[in-house]
């Protein structure tokens, strides 16, 4: 069974811009366009990093993973797929990997402009650095 936390590299207390920065930092090292060579194991971990951060980054998500693990998220909170406690029901259907990286950067895959992509956009990169695109 993946380990949410252990996907991302943080602890279980680790506090929400823990997360976000471990997702930064691991989605653009993992991104699939950025690893031509191994695209396919990038995007295998890239869909992995995703998930973790759609659930530790949202906190009834993440109370239910703590409790239950990845099963409680998909309805099964027990053994056999049998909840052990009485409670409402909580399933969670996880977005593709490639959507969560544009929401977390603002709607825009930083990586989309070397590929040809038309769009226009601005971007602050972690050294803070100011990337822009005009047509």
């Amino acid at each position: 069974m993946v380990d949410y936390y252990e996907v991302l590299g943080v602890p279980h207390g680790a506090s929400p811009d823990d997360i976000k920065k471990a997702y930064r930092k691991k989605a653009l090292q993992w991104h699939p366009d950025k690893n031509p060579d191994n695209k396919e194991h990038a995007e295998q971990k890239f869909k992995e990093i995703a998930e973790a951060y759609e659930v530790l980054s949202d906190k009834s998500k993440r109370e239910v993973y703590d409790r239950y693990g990845k099963d409680g998220l998909m309805g099964q909170g027990g053994p056999s797929g049998s909840r052990p406690h009485p409670g409402p029901e909580f399933t969670f259907t996880f977005r593709s990997a490639h959507d969560v990286f544009r929401d977390f950067f603002g709607g825009h895959d930083p990586f989309a402009d070397f590929f040809g992509s038309s769009s226009s956009w601005v971007f602050l990169l972690p050294s803070r650095a100011l990337l822009w695109r005009v047509q």
